[in-house]
């Protein structure tokens, strides 16, 4: 048993009456099947049709579109109960609160029509292709081409370490609509990469599912362009005036991508030390459960300590974020502190299982496999600390 938490301000009875919803949900029926999709190395499209169903996807979104009416507490319960529950293979905080804002945001209305009430159901699957095999956390850099065709574009290039690559059928793709070298040249462009028999369209292909350390139930992938063409009409914010206006969304946009990453941080530390904790008690070492031993206290009382602080920390920030008041170099900190912690945290509590820890069967060993990430993903922590130096 662990210390409660400190009460987090911005929680609702409505919020916890869906925390309470999601991890029934997430422990009936989706945990009983996370190692087949561990082995398959990804979750079947079945389970975005079930999660859309459920109320999983889109949950900020207004009921215009589709989505849940809520508000940016609303994913935030579903990625605390997500990590909790040991779940890192769904990608639908990204599809949710990164890939939907960037439409709700930036789109035309046309746009919001058309892709976000299927993504709300789960009939489309979301992406953003940012990275490529020479840029990763310095975006202007990237070199995907989209060149103008009459009225559309045509995509060449290579992208890498996109989340939901295998299941996506919807890519926002960073690109270069222009010739200018850095941010000025940048668009985004909204491609429907599958026909509407699911066949993928010419000029897409995807790549390996990609072997990682961690996170082996999400579907990470290459995926490559060659001549894709797609309407005028998807560059996001629409086919007039928009080019050259990626970096600028992107800027946007990347506060809450940082802070969903800080989120799913804590919820997972939560449960690596719940799960330590009933562990240490029942396991016996020199004729008395390992709880007994002074050191085994001492060290979870600093994690439950730092749980409580961190929680505190991303709470704050959640409420800073519903008022509109999360700025980039804050929400960097967050996300690059929590993180950090988290490997942290996952060391201390594999370490007080012994060789067990060390076995992927135990939830702490995929837990410390899956921390890893974090730190890298949404730009690298040295990034964000560097980020947020330029704003002291």
């Amino acid at each position: 048993m662990t210390l409660p938490l400190f009460p987090s301000a911005w929680m609702t009875d409505e919020h916890r009456m869906l925390q309470d919803s999601v991890a029934r949900f997430f422990r009936e029926r989706w945990v009983p099947r996370a190692a087949a999709w561990r082995e398959a190395g990804l979750m079947g499209r079945d389970t975005w049709l079930e999660a859309g169903a459920t109320g999983l996807l889109c949950a900020a979104m207004p009921e215009e579109y589709g989505g849940g009416g809520g508000d940016f507490g609303h994913e935030a319960v579903i990625l605390l109960e997500q990590a909790r529950a040991n779940l890192s293979g769904f990608g639908g905080g990204l599809h949710s609160a990164i890939v939907a804002p960037y439409i709700l945001h930036h789109g035309t209305d046309e746009q919001k029509q058309r892709w976000l009430p299927k993504m709300a159901s789960g009939e489309l699957v979301g992406a953003i292709a940012m990275t490529e095999p020479d840029t990763g956390s310095d975006l202007q850099g990237v070199r995907t081409q989209a060149k103008r065709d009459g009225d559309d574009y045509l995509i060449s290039g290579q992208k890498v370490f996109i989340t939901n690559g295998q299941n996506a059928n919807l890519v926002i793709v960073v690109c270069r609509t222009g010739g200018e070298a850095g941010a000025r040249g940048i668009s985004l462009l909204v491609a429907e990469v599958e026909n509407e028999d699911g066949t993928l369209r010419d000029g897409f292909r995807r790549g390996r599912n990609l072997d990682k350390i961690g996170m082996k139930a999400q579907d990470t992938s290459e995926l490559f362009f060659d001549g894709l063409r797609v309407p005028a009409a998807n560059l996001l914010g629409g086919a007039s005036g928009a080019e050259g206006q990626g970096f600028f969304q992107l800027m946007q946009e990347l506060p809450q991508e940082r802070l969903i990453i800080a989120v799913s941080a804590i919820g997972a530390m939560e449960r690596a030390l719940a799960d330590t904790v009933a562990y240490t008690k029942e396991r016996q070492a020199f004729g008395k459960a390992v709880w007994d031993f002074q050191n085994t206290r001492f060290k979870l009382a600093e994690v439950q300590s730092q749980v409580l602080a961190a929680r505190a920390t991303v709470d704050a920030a959640i409420q800073a974020h519903l008022r509109g008041e999360l700025d980039a170099a804050r929400a960097a900190l967050v996300k690059a502190w929590s993180t950090d912690l988290a490997c942290k945290v996952m060391d201390e509590c594999l370490q007080l299982f012994g060789g067990y820890g060390y076995m992927m069967e135990y939830p702490i060993a995929e837990l410390y496999a899956d921390a890893r990430v974090a730190r890298i993903y949404g730009g690298t922590n040295e990034i964000m600390k560097e980020l947020a130096s330029r704003f002291m």
